[in-house]
């Protein structure tokens, strides 16, 4: 027989999905079974898959120790505990993700990721316990490339998970990204309109003026800060969030990002350094509508300091290369 007790984190989740965390060995069909026949036991009683959990609730199993079987719960301690932190409180913390870094595993890299950096930084702290939780881990909530620098918000709490997350569905967080361009867009202020489709074999955006089946609208907001030449530094907003979309969009108006080997030829600006594309997610603002227990962040504005390609020199350099 094992127990768990359900914590504050846990608290909110249907029954069913939180036994799909908790005891990830254990599959579906059989945990409907376990919950029918009483091998599950929620407060000594039968439960329903549909029952909410609430703190305090005590679950009871009567099932093989292999079903709690699960990875290395600690995988993570082998990531450096290095974070660059632009705002941390105890419910979020905003990461400032550096170029080359992945956001979360993939078939290359599975230990150096910015997650795991943030979870072994949370236990150095003494903010995060992974045996102390059934199935709540400090999480991301948006993502951007390996190769883009910038601003991803963690959740430190399964409440702060569940408010960041309908902040961004409802639109009510507003991104900011900086980017170096080849070209001065005209006008120097625009929010271009325009639809794209994925290529998935290319893994590339391919956009249109036009509605094209299967496409979807993408809108983007830019503004010339500074030019030199042929060169542009643009602060941008999205309105829209697609696959590629600022570097798309910005090289289908004939500025792409100085850089990018996937919307234009980098070779020329590769001879100042540039491995990849200039960008940057820079800024954050958070605008809840609804009063709820992040409500303090509103207004405020999260800033990246240290962009290398946005300075003066740089500014010149590449516009006296183009």
């Amino acid at each position: 027989m094992r127990e768990m007790m359900i914590k504050e984190n846990d608290a909110g989740q249907r029954l069913d999905k939180f036994l799909l965390k908790a005891v990830p060995g254990l599959p579906k069909t059989l945990m409907y079974k376990f919950l029918r026949t009483k091998h599950i036991k929620l407060n000594g009683k039968k439960a329903e898959i549909s029952t909410r959990l609430q703190p305090g609730d005590r679950l009871t199993f009567f099932i093989s120790d292999e079903f709690f079987v699960k990875d290395d719960p600690r995988l993570f301690m082998r990531a450096k505990p290095e974070v660059r932190v632009v705002y941390e409180d105890e419910n979020i913390l905003l990461a400032d993700k550096p170029s080359g870094l992945i956001v979360h595993e993939d078939d290359g890299e599975a230990v150096d990721t910015l997650i795991n950096r943030v979870k072994h930084y949370l236990v150095d702290k003494g903010e995060y316990d992974p045996d102390g939780e059934a199935s709540f881990a400090p999480a991301l909530c948006n993502r951007i490339d390996r190769n883009t620098q910038g601003i991803v918000i963690v959740a430190k709490n399964a409440q702060s998970l569940r408010l960041l997350n309908e902040c961004i569905k409802n639109r009510e967080l507003h991104k900011f990204y900086l980017c170096l361009l080849k070209g001065v867009p005209q006008p120097k202020e625009a929010e271009l309109t325009h639809f794209m489709r994925k290529d998935e074999k290319e893994n590339k955006a391919i956009v249109y003026d036009k509605p094209v089946p299967g496409g979807k609208t993408m809108i983007t907001r830019y503004r010339v800060l500074r030019s030199y030449k042929k060169a542009a530094l643009c602060e941008v907003e999205l309105k829209t969030g697609r696959t590629h979309q600022i570097r798309a969009h910005m090289a289908y108006i004939g500025c792409p990002l100085v850089g990018d080997g996937k919307y234009s030829d980098n070779r020329l600006e590769r001879t100042l350094g540039f491995e990849s594309q200039a960008l940057c997610s820079y800024k954050l603002i958070f605008d809840f509508k609804d009063s709820c227990a992040l409500s303090y962040l509103n207004g405020r504005v999260f800033t990246v300091g240290d962009i290398p390609f946005a300075s003066d020199e740089i500014l010149r350099k590449v516009g006296n290369l183009l």
